[in-house]
């Protein structure tokens, strides 16, 4: 992880890597300070907690989870003596789509010879997935902990004499999704309702529920946007996001007019200046999320992990590359 100072008292904590949980966060060294989602397992939480200490902030007021993926709060055990704070729907959301157990039995699989030679014959993207993770993380001894505090739509942080908005933006990637603002230094923290250089994924909320999420950000006017994932950006991000949103979801509407079912609309989507973009074949999940929209499946319905693992993997090879996740 790299620390990115990108205002007065703002530091964003990258992931360069960019890949499946290598999730940013964010550290505001004002006051007794605030941190910005935990990272997806101890080692690298640790490493945030000691940025943050370096930056004269050795135990924070505030922990942020910005929603209830894995990749933004596993970390907490590490910061369970500080306040967390979230929407009110993280707590229970986060026990089913944030469960360590789950990456655990994944890691243990993956690592035992007879297991993985079934993974292999039987859900080779679940095994990419986990050798994937296991060059960066270790899911060992994560004990899930919950927000110790949650809100519905604002919430106003104060440290020192600095205000601090948490607005509910969501559902737009996730139920909970909440950007973080910091008025006073025109920069916004967006969790995953931003992604950058990497194709976003979105697993809740509808089209329109995307594009509402960042008119929120467009409205605060930043000067410093720190993505959920990707480089620290401007409001050109908009733009970019809106497109693929917009792309995405016209490319499943045409195809499921025609009939045809999401991995027959992906195989003819074009990635067009998206092409660079890490992660080719998560576009299934987009192209996914707009066809349970036309289907009527609920926002906050669960997706089938495993079975979108093994067709991003599919659609990553049919696209001539190694599956990147």
């Amino acid at each position: 992880m790299t620390l990115q100072q990108v205002s007065e008292h703002c530091y964003a904590v990258l992931n360069e890597k960019n890949r499946i949980c290598d999730a940013n966060s964010g550290i505001i060294a004002i006051g007794d300070g605030v941190i910005v989602d935990t990272q997806c397992d101890l080692r690298h939480a640790q490493e945030l907690r000691s940025m943050a200490a370096e930056l004269g902030i050795k135990k924070p007021k505030y922990v942020v989870n910005t929603h209830e993926d894995a990749d933004h709060v596993l970390g907490n055990q590490v910061f369970r003596d500080c306040e967390i704070v979230a929407h009110k729907t993280v707590p229970d959301r986060m026990q089913t789509v944030a469960d360590p157990v789950r990456l655990q039995q994944l890691s243990a699989a993956a690592k035992s010879l007879w297991k993985r030679l079934l993974l292999k014959m039987t859900r080779p993207g679940l095994l990419a997935v986990a050798d994937q993770l296991a060059e960066d993380y270790e899911f060992h001894g994560i004990e899930l902990v919950a927000p110790t505090t949650t809100f519905d739509d604002r919430l106003e942080l104060t440290v020192g004499e600095t205000a601090i908005e948490l607005i509910y933006v969501g559902p737009a990637h996730q139920v909970g999704d909440t950007i973080v603002h910091v008025r006073n230094e025109r920069v916004v923290f967006a969790g995953d309702v931003i992604f950058r250089d990497c194709l976003p994924i979105a697993w809740s909320g509808r089209h329109a529920d995307s594009l509402r999420a960042l008119d929120a950000i467009t409205d605060l006017d930043p000067n410093v946007i720190v993505p959920g994932h990707g480089p620290v950006c401007g409001v050109e991000a908009m733009d970019e996001m809106k497109a693929w949103w917009n792309m995405t979801h016209a490319a499943a509407k045409n195809a499921f007019s025609r009939g045809e079912n999401v991995e027959q609309a992906c195989a003819d989507f074009e990635l067009q200046q998206f092409a660079e973009w890490i992660g080719a074949g998560r576009e299934y999940v987009s192209l996914a999320r707009s066809y349970r929209e036309f289907q009527g499946v609920a926002a906050d319905e669960e997706w089938d992990i495993p079975d979108v693992f093994e067709k991003i993997y599919r659609l990553a090879r049919f696209r001539g590359t190694m599956p990147v996740f």
